[in-house]
């Protein structure tokens, strides 16, 4: 089990490699569609619409808002404007989970998530096309390796050291270890970037950009988790072999795009 989904894990990191700095932007954005769209149709199956038609008229909704999104990703204006909220609804989320946490029996209504569902894969995928754009795909990438790291800082840390359950109600393997090692990790490889970006002056704003990312990538990790918990299922789907399904893949990077971007925002004033 533990070399299928090593295995897997190259390969996908390979071809997101690939993807983000070796296709023209219209392919790019192509590219994050399709793996949006089979996020779209986990999350139609996680907020209960069991059946395909209702799965695809979801889909096709979110296909629909992108597309009209997609011309005007080259506006600061437009984009800063729709994720100001996405990221204001992130914010409350982890309210959401302690809540959650408290009474585990009170399930979220389907509406609710099919709506939440919307608003953060849409807000993810205009996100990532806005910090291409805008920054180019070296800034995509190191999001995605800043992710990458993260996970690998928090899986070996919480495996070595972890005692002290992080959300036990929602996801019972994560542990408060697992969160330093994931920081520890973050912020040796931030100041990497830091001097490989040539951030100059702006090292320690950009350093705390990908601290309070990376929390925020946690707290999407979380989201899945509490919304597949109150589903009954393990993974999203068995779409990746040893990972589960594309949601299992994506949850942090959905959360973390938009406040990465937003930071940048921010540092460039």
């Amino acid at each position: 089990m533990l070399r299928q989904r090593i295995a897997t894990a190259i390969v996908l990191a390979l071809i997101a490699v690939w993807v983000v700095l070796k296709l023209p932007a219209i392919g790019f954005g192509a590219a994050l569609l399709a793996i949006v769209l089979l996020g779209a149709w986990e999350w139609a199956d996680l907020a209960g619409m069991s059946q395909i038609r209702g799965r695809l008229w979801y889909s096709a909704l979110i296909l629909t808002l992108i597309l009209t999104c997609w011309p005007l990703v080259g506006s600061t204006a437009f984009i800063g404007g729709l994720l100001i909220p996405v990221f204001a609804g992130w914010c409350y989320v982890p309210i959401w989970l302690r809540r959650y946490a408290g009474q585990p029996d009170r399930p979220n209504h389907s509406m609710t998530i099919g709506a939440v569902g919307i608003i953060i894969l849409v807000g993810s995928w205009v996100a990532l096309m806005g910090l291409r754009a805008e920054f180019g795909p070296g800034y995509v990438l190191f999001l995605l390796l800043l992710i990458w790291v993260a996970d690998i800082g928090a899986y070996f840390a919480g495996r070595r050291w972890g005692r002290r359950k992080l959300a036990p109600a929602i996801s019972p393997g994560k542990t408060w270890e697992g969160v330093w090692g994931a920081g520890a990790a973050t912020l040796t490889f931030a100041l990497i970037g830091a001097a490989g970006l040539s951030m100059g002056s702006r090292w320690l704003w950009f350093v705390a950009i990908c601290m309070v990312t990376v929390g925020f990538s946690i707290v999407g990790d979380l989201f899945e988790s509490m919304i597949k918990r109150q589903r009954g299922v393990k993974d999203s789907s068995s779409l990746l072999p040893g990972h589960g399904g594309m949601l299992d893949r994506i949850d942090s990077l959905i959360a973390a795009a938009p406040v990465f971007l937003l930071g940048l925002y921010g540092m460039r004033g």
